[in-house]
């Protein structure tokens, strides 16, 4: 089947468009994952390697970040999807994925999540010898469990990466059918709807549908895919908006031209994250099923409007701004932040074990020198050791 005319012109508009905004979307949320992966050392949610001391400070940041990081990665993911379909055909799309993904996935599972629980596990007594006598649990393949309990075998902060691989196949059927007439006529109606005054706030209603259908059999964010189907869906569900609402540039300027309603919705969200219990007089520790209920419908909603909001502010200020626009560092850094998130996890658990066990630091210089020896080693590494060499380029996911 073929587009109609008007819908075939919209495309080929936006197919000759680069949205700049989105690589330094892209960029600053996974240089936020480093400092928020750190962060992680110093709360009390419980982690790898973890202080003694805690900061209730860093955990209220971190609530927030939780909610909005992610979920922008895969909307910017399903984004990209897009751009990159209108250049080749679902085959070619389907091999470069298993490229790009399915082999840094497998790379990583053997040879850069295994420090991970070889530190956590020093850190933890459970194990005291060497790696290279630690390396062999590996191949017992038995699944890692939190707290460093299981075994050895495990895709930790690669879970990202295992996902957006299979929401690449299993969208394939969806993307050619949005591209069919009666996949047009869907996205017209969803046009329809964000042309009106904050009209995609309304979108969140089928997060809540997940929520609803899904998150009583899965209420934990699990990563860990056969027992996480509620949050896997709602990724998937922001994956599929991006490349719908990205497919069209109308689509952009009505987003971008609404940018203040989303904020609104942020901040409105942001209050009741942070106010539901003192405002409504509950006890601290009160958990009822109102409560979590509330908290959950305000999390989606804080998850999309926030999402929205960084897309809407960032076509207005990094794309159509003249002094981000077409920077010539961003190729390089675009470039350099996929090998970036799959090392920095691994940098962090390895620097903070020595920071928590061998130096006495406070939580705040403690957490400045693991955030940013880590920076420095992961880009030291992507420099000498990820892009000058082919094997390692492949290994990484980058072309």
């Amino acid at each position: 089947m073929t587009d109609s005319p008007t819908l075939e012109n919209k495309a080929v508009d936006t197919a000759a468009f680069r949205r700049y905004d989105l690589d330094w979307l892209r960029v600053i949320a996974i240089l936020t994952l480093l400092f928020y992966h750190t962060g992680m050392i110093y709360v009390s949610w419980g982690w790898h390697v973890q202080s003694k001391a805690t900061s209730p400070e860093f955990e209220l940041v971190m609530r927030w970040l939780h909610r909005w990081r992610m979920p922008l990665l895969f909307f910017i993911s399903g984004a990209g999807t897009y751009f990159a379909l209108r250049k080749r055909s679902f085959g070619s799309y389907a091999g470069e994925r298993v490229r790009r993904l399915f082999v840094p996935l497998v790379f990583g599972m053997f040879v850069i999540v295994p420090p991970q629980i070889y530190f956590e596990w020093l850190f933890r007594g459970r194990f005291a010898g060497s790696y290279g006598e630690f390396y062999p649990e590996v191949f017992q393949f038995q699944p890692y469990q939190d707290g460093g309990a299981g075994g050895a075998f495990s895709w930790h902060h690669l879970w990202f990466v295992a996902y957006l691989f299979l929401y690449s196949l299993v969208s394939i059927p969806v993307f050619r059918w949005l591209k069919s007439n009666s996949g047009q006529q869907f996205v017209d109606r969803i046009g329809r709807l964000i042309a009106r005054p904050g009209g995609a706030l309304w979108l969140v209603g089928l997060l809540l549908l997940n929520d609803v259908l899904l998150g009583g059999f899965f209420p934990n964010e699990t990563h860990a895919l056969v027992n996480d189907w509620a949050y896997f869906m709602k990724n998937l569900i922001l994956f599929w908006l991006g490349y719908i609402l990205i497919s069209r540039r109308d689509f952009w300027q009505a987003i971008t031209d609404q940018r203040h309603y989303f904020l609104i919705g942020t901040v409105l969200c942001t209050i009741i994250l942070y106010g539901a219990r003192p405002f409504f007089g509950l006890d601290p520790d009160d958990d009822t099923v109102l409560l979590r209920t509330l908290i959950s419908f305000n999390g989606l909603g804080l998850t999309w409007f926030s999402v929205l909001m960084t897309i809407a502010y960032g076509y207005r200020y990094l794309n159509v701004n003249p002094t981000w626009r077409g920077r010539p560092v961003l190729p390089k850094l675009n470039e350099a932040v996929y090998p970036f998130y799959i090392l920095h996890q691994t940098v962090i658990v390895m620097i903070g074990y020595y920071v928590l066990t061998q130096m006495n630091l406070g939580i705040y210089a403690g957490f400045l020198t693991i955030s940013l020896s880590s920076l420095v080693v992961c880009i030291a590494i992507y420099v000498l050791v990820v892009r000058p060499f082919k094997l390692t380029r492949v290994l990484f996911g980058l072309k």
